[in-house]
């Protein structure tokens, strides 16, 4: 029986999109959270990533939206846009059986004209960045009366990245009838100071976040901060993983470990603050799509990875916050999959442990590292990306692209992977031994009956 039927305020519209998207069980942080929501109590939650607390929220503002109403009911704040872009694909997806329902990402590091536009026409919901919510909000193109609900999700890391002012300006300007709920990973002194000013009486819900040893397996290495390259490269040749995430603390470490990775043939690829919107993108594109089998990241930067198939993290060096570590181990293990994760600590890290050790509540398991002999490689990553200089915009579908690349490409269709179109471009990969000779196939052809630029990535 589908668990999600049990609560009497979800329309039968709700219930069958969940059922549609393989939901029957409710996870720990939707038993938890959805009955509170549902009736408009305002929650203070504490759950780990891939909780479930997307659906959650989801669920609840959709089960409140009147949508023969044309006016704003929910406002979503997220740390980054891939996360915005994350949480507005599942509620569209929640959405699906409700017409006419109107859901906007609303982020920076795109044009603001395209985004005016669109909101001559109000939303029903909106999932944005604070800065860019804040723009349009003071440009009185975002209205907020109407406003039924907002949800901080992930509101450690909009603190951590400097959005403290502009979630404030934000809540100062919603009704005081609206539900607020408040997500974070972890409970820092501005996060209990924004839940006692814009709340009212909120319930706290924590879950677990002690990860399930049969799932992910946790080893920790003692080693100096001059050799942690060198540990990083006999990992990774030791296990050879699919797809490897690497954290670093800070974006100097991120910068310099991949270009060690690089130059020891490994194709490695970096994601940090210092990147342009669009080099982010497209260095998710790559990771997502197996196109590179190492991703070396920040965690802020981190936040929000849609990876399902993660079969190995490695920490670079231990965050300051027992419960960053937590998080980065979190990201392996999932979707029924086990999971490794493997630590790497400095001497002057050391008192950092035993807050670990209270979480996961055994000892750490300290493990030698693996020799490396020189004849070890990493093989190239299976899949290479094309780019086709042309997206929604020009009402490119994936659709378009598969009918292209197994049409006048001439590929089979297991010869090709994961399709992503954004705006102004789409991305595809294909496997490497085909990429050139697709790629010149695809430029003297058409797709959707137009020329459009294609190159690899």
């Amino acid at each position: 029986m589908n668990k999600f039927t049990e609560l009497a305020a979800l329309p039968p519209s709700l219930l069958q999109a969940v059922d549609a998207l393989g939901y029957t069980e409710m996870t720990e942080i939707q038993a938890g959270a959805l009955p509170l929501m549902l009736n408009s109590q305002d929650i203070l939650a504490q759950a780990k990533t891939g909780s479930g607390k997307t659906a959650a929220f989801g669920l609840a503002l959709l089960a409140k939206l009147q949508s023969e109403q044309g006016r704003l009911q929910s406002l979503v704040l997220c740390p980054t846009r891939e996360l915005a872009d994350q949480v507005s694909k599942e509620i569209r997806a929640l959405a699906r059986f409700i017409p006419n329902v109107k859901v906007l990402s609303l982020c920076g590091g795109i044009p603001l004209r395209p985004q005016l536009a669109s909101l001559a026409h109000e939303p029903h919901i909106v999932v944005g960045t604070p800065g860019r919510i804040q723009e349009l909000i003071d440009k009185e193109a975002l209205k907020l009366d109407a406003l039924q609900s907002v949800i901080l999700d992930e509101a450690d890391r909009m603190m951590d990245m400097g959005f403290l002012d502009a979630v404030k300006a934000i809540l100062k300007k919603t009704p005081n009838t609206r539900s607020t709920w408040l997500f974070s990973a972890t409970y820092p002194e501005e996060i209990r100071a924004i839940s006692k000013q814009f709340q009212k009486t909120p319930t706290e819900i924590t879950v677990a976040v002690k990860h399930d040893d049969s799932v992910i397996h946790q080893q920790f290495y003692q080693v100096e901060p001059n050799d942690k390259p060198e540990a990083v490269i006999a990992l990774l040749m030791e296990h050879q993983p699919e797809s490897c995430l690497i954290f670093c603390n800070t974006k100097i470490d991120a910068k310099g470990l991949t270009d060690v990775l690089w130059k020891r043939g490994i194709s490695a690829i970096e994601l940090h603050g210092d990147l342009e919107q669009r080099d982010r993108d497209e260095t998710l594109v790559q990771f997502a799509n197996g196109s590179s089998r190492v991703l070396v990241a920040t965690d802020v930067a981190a936040r929000g990875l849609d990876i399902k198939a993660l079969p190995m993290v490695i920490a670079y060096e231990l965050p300051s916050d027992a419960d960053i570590h937590v998080h980065r181990v979190g990201r392996t293990g999932r979707a029924g999959e086990t999971g490794l994760a493997l630590s790497l600590v400095s001497s002057r890290e050391m008192g950092r442990t035993a807050k670990i050790e209270d979480i996961i509540g055994t000892p750490i398991t300290w493990t030698r590292l693996p020799s490396r002999g020189n004849s070890l490689s990493m093989p190239a990553p299976a899949m290479k990306t094309l780019v086709i200089d042309a997206g929604r915009q020009d009402k490119l579908r994936p659709g378009d692209v598969l009918g292209a690349l197994t049409g006048v490409g001439g590929l089979k269709a297991d010869q090709i992977g994961k399709i992503d179109v954004f705006a102004t471009r789409a991305y595809v990969a294909v496997q490497s031994s085909f990429i050139d000779g697709v790629m010149q196939k695809l430029r003297a052809g058409k797709i959707k009956g137009r020329n459009f630029r294609v190159r690899k990535l």
